[in-house]
């Protein structure tokens, strides 16, 4: 297990080192600081577990260090230590934030106990910030799994099949689908609900730091490693870790993780330490990995390992009959937020809604309810309220049989024409709003602006 890391703030030598030699017999990493000022820096590294800071020092005093150190870093427990005569200041400290105070000469035992107990809370902290960011998630993800269309039921029974078996799962499906939805569905539904969970987006990390991120460091494990880091792999342990995009890992990865599949057991970087994996692993993608491994991008080993069980999640418009119950869910959801009085819509309004194709998918179904509840001015969204381009049939046709037609010239051309009607499409989409349309595509922003110059692609957006 890495280390916890405790910042000791104590203008006395003396005080400094015997600090220091307690924590570290018991296991801990220390940082000394002799002022105030001087530890304030620290507070921006995210290993820092603990602080234990003197209340009388030179320069900045200590309970404006704390002060300080509170409202930049509320996560992290300060312990006080005192002089016997000052235990009214300690008190005053403990109002104002701290967990707990030390009043000086104190025993090993009591010092290791006091940063015992500050680690729990903090564990306790981070454990509450993680339930309050599940019940948000949660609110989200059941709009997802919302409705009664068959291809939604089909789906609903696979989560519930393989929620509580191991097997690794790949979850395939166009962009806005809600693939990390139903990997999160399926994590809540098993035995491992109780547990972490963990999602990576492998293409929204630089390559060159995913490998960091997925497995942790230990200080000196390269330039600029200063602390430990713990990996998310670890953050993971006894849970779920969603890997997104997995199509977008680079080759030498790619190794690394079939490893760790194939062993169970990995190192941070620059350890070498080998722990114990209990993690479970749900990968999505909408790419083709079969058409990836043909070409040399994906390695067939790897591919084999996490297809052993694979999830189609079916596009919008095969869930028709879904999209009036996902549409005021949105509605609600969002107008709450905004503190809109808009109640639903009306019925030409949801006809619309139920006649668009939606390439965008759930996603762009959220983007177009947001932008009406923006657009309308009466109780109930209005058809004219809708973005301009779910009454493009013409135009949606076109790009649809540009898609659906086999190429007829050579296949780079032709690859090239697709993605240009894609990018059209989806910036009509959304009304021209690049970040909106790079959503959609499942794309950067900026790898978006580069094909709009590639292609010469110059969308205006519709006035109002």
């Amino acid at each position: 297990m890495i280390k916890s890391t405790v910042l000791v703030v104590d203008d006395e030598a003396n005080m400094q080192a015997l600090i220091r030699m307690i924590l570290e017999s018991a296991g801990y990493n220390v940082i000394v600081s002799d002022r105030g000022e001087t530890a304030l820096p620290h507070l921006q590294d995210l290993a820092i577990d603990i602080i234990l800071s003197d209340l009388k020092m030179t320069g900045m005093g200590g309970e404006e260090f704390i002060r300080r150190a509170r409202a930049e870093r509320p996560d992290i427990p300060v312990i006080v230590i005192t002089a016997h005569g000052s235990i009214s200041s300690a008190v005053s400290s403990i109002h104002a934030g701290a967990a707990d105070y030390l009043t000086k000469p104190f025993e090993p035992e009591a010092l290791e106990i006091a940063v015992h107990n500050a680690l729990k809370l903090r564990r306790i902290l981070q454990e509450n910030q993680r339930l309050k960011a599940d019940i948000r998630q949660r609110a989200r993800s059941t709009h997802t799994l919302l409705g009664q269309s068959e291809p939604l039921r089909r789906l609903q029974a696979e989560i519930s099949r393989v929620a509580s078996v191991k097997t690794n799962i790949l979850i395939t499906g166009e962009s806005g689908t809600g693939k990390e939805l139903v990997a999160r569905a399926i994590h809540e539904s098993g035995h491992r609900r109780d547990h972490p969970w963990v999602a990576v987006n492998c293409s929204a990390i630089p390559h060159d730091l995913l490998e960091s991120e997925l497995f942790g460091y230990v200080k000196g494990a390269f330039s600029g490693a200063t602390q430990n880091r713990t990996g998310r792999i670890e953050q993971a342990q006894g849970g779920t870790l969603f890997l997104d995009e997995i199509g977008d890992l680079g080759i030498e990865l790619q190794a690394k993780l079939l490893r760790v599949l194939q062993e169970r057991e990995f190192s941070p970087l620059g350890s070498n330490q080998v722990r114990a994996m209990d993690v479970r692993i749900i990968t999505a993608t909408n790419r083709d990995l079969r058409a990836q491994v043909e070409a040399g991008r994906f390695r067939e080993d790897l591919f084999y390992r996490l297809d052993v069980y694979n999830i189609q999640v079916p596009p919008l418009r095969d869930r028709v009959a879904d999209i009036p119950l996902l549409a005021t869910a949105f509605l609600n959801e969002i107008a709450a937020d905004m503190g809109s009085s808009i109640a639903g819509f009306t019925a030409e309004a949801q006809a619309a809604l139920s006649q668009y194709s939606w390439p965008g998918n759930i996603r762009e179904l959220r983007n177009a309810v947001e932008r009406a509840l923006l657009t309308a001015t009466g109780p109930l969204v209005e058809r004219d309220d809708l973005p301009h381009s779910l009454f493009r049939p013409r135009e949606q046709a076109a790009a649809t049989s540009a898609v659906s037609h086999l190429p007829t010239g050579p296949l780079d051309e032709w690859l090239a024409q697709l993605e240009r009607e894609a990018i059209i499409r989806a910036l009509k989409s959304c009304d021209g709003v690049q970040a909106r349309a790079a959503e959609i595509l499942g794309i950067a922003e900026r790898s978006l602006w580069h094909r709009l110059k590639k292609y010469a692609i110059r969308l205006q957006r519709t006035p109002h």
